[in-house]
């Protein structure tokens, strides 16, 4: 038998990088839809519906809310359908959720159109892509997250302004309904053919996996065990911390820069954010598998916090720009370090559940970016402590992710490198 060792993962013949392809359309879709649509939702559903905003704003916190409760089961789920099952399982709520969203004329259908869309982050969010670049990447799994990650961005760029497009040629409805049929058609197949648990011959075997006399491998560590280690809390906490500030900031940053430059040049530093977040997380993944991703956590987290104080210090468009740029590199990255940290410092068999746990207090704390930088805004008068706020946060979370766990915190043996 060829050994895992013998792997060679750089090889474009390496099935590996095939699934980085399907996981990319993936987070394409998932993040096209699930998280970047929301402004058109919010938007046509208001116009074409007339039901008030506050009313579909509060769907979309359901759904959040309802995504960071069910993936805390994916180690679960992974054990008794499998990768492949539960990422169809995932598209296919996903594509209820979309349809409904089209054809809902009553609130319950817009509720649950939103609780569906829960489940579909369950089968085909960050959570779901990490493990099963887990199972297929060892030396490169930087590099292979980083560009399946990208896809989430891309989502935003492309099928947000094509949605837009769509809807002002054949309506809303029936705009949600080509795209989601245009989903279904390349996914299906994509994750049929390419989502599966790789042999020992292909790579590395995946976490969570039950092996062959039907033993779940994951009775090492349990969720209890997980939360009451130090270690955990280091992994977690800082990540949780520094999306609540990232959050925070994207939310408010129109609101913030359109006085200073104008709508124009606002809507430019969005992009270039976007963009740079993109370029960051390609720049990201051909050398972080050889860096220390704690530390480089720990230097994404304070250039963010350095952009933050350029933005407060100065109302020239050119430096504002440069700001949201230098941000914008590390955007991406806040989501690609946590599986680098936690698949060098957890168990193999606990990969999903310690990334299920994580990403759950992360998407918790987060949802509340939004309105701490508002109720801050509103409390001053405007935005000068709201981001400082921001820029103390991320320097707090910079100090803790720097923290290694004691011995006796380690999460199960540590897996070799």
């Amino acid at each position: 038998m060829t050994s895992v060792t013998a792997i060679d993962e750089s090889s474009f013949r390496y099935r590996g990088w095939r699934v980085v392809l399907a996981c990319f359309l993936m987070a394409f879709f998932m993040f096209g839809f699930g998280l970047y649509g929301q402004g058109v939702y919010l938007a046509e559903l208001q116009r074409v519906r007339g039901w008030p905003g506050t009313l579909v704003s509060g769907a979309s916190t359901l759904s959040f809310l309802l995504t960071s409760l069910f993936i805390i089961f994916t180690d679960d789920l992974l054990v008794r359908i499998g990768l492949r099952a539960l990422v169809l399982c995932g598209l296919a709520a996903l594509g209820a959720s979309t349809i409904l969203l089209a054809l809902a004329t009553s609130l319950w259908e817009l509720y649950l159109a939103y609780a569906l869309m829960a489940v579909g982050w369950t089968g085909m969010g960050s959570v779901m892509i990490a493990t099963v670049l887990n199972a297929w990447f060892q030396r490169r799994r930087g590099l292979a997250l980083s560009l399946a990650f990208n896809g989430a961005t891309c989502g935003g760029v492309v099928l947000v302004p094509a949605l837009l497009a769509l809807d002002g040629f054949i309506g809303f409805t029936w705009a949600m309904l080509v795209a989601t049929s245009v989903m279904a058609i390349v996914l299906v197949p994509v994750i049929v053919a390419l989502i599966e648990r790789p042999t020992d011959e292909a790579g590395p075997m995946p976490a969570g996996h039950v092996s062959a006399d039907g033993q779940d491998a994951r009775a090492a560590l349990s969720r209890r065990a997980l939360l009451g280690r130090g270690g955990f809390w280091t992994m977690v906490l800082p990540f949780a911390i520094a999306l609540l500030a990232q959050v925070g900031f994207i939310v408010h940053q129109v609101p913030f820069l359109e006085p200073l430059v104008g709508r124009a040049t606002a809507g430019l530093a969005v992009t270039l954010m976007a963009t740079m977040s993109m370029i960051g997380r390609l720049a990201l993944g051909l050398f972080v598998d050889r860096l220390d991703p704690r530390l480089a956590a720990a230097v994404s987290m304070t250039s963010q916090a350095a952009a933050l104080l350029l933005l407060l210090q100065t109302s020239n468009a050119a430096m504002l720009l440069l700001a949201c740029a230098v941000y914008g590199f590390s955007v991406g990255n806040m989501i690609t370090f946590p599986p680098l940290i936690i698949q060098r410092e957890v168990d193999t068999s606990a990969f999903a559940m310690a990334m299920g746990l994580g990403t759950s207090v992360s998407g918790i704390v987060s949802a509340f970016g939004p309105g701490l930088v508002g109720f801050v805004h509103s409390l001053m008068g405007n935005y000068t402590m709201a981001f400082a706020l921001c820029v103390v946060l991320d320097l707090v979370a910079a100090s803790i992710v720097v923290q290694r766990p004691r011995v006796g915190d380690q999460l199960g043996r540590r897996r070799p490198t």
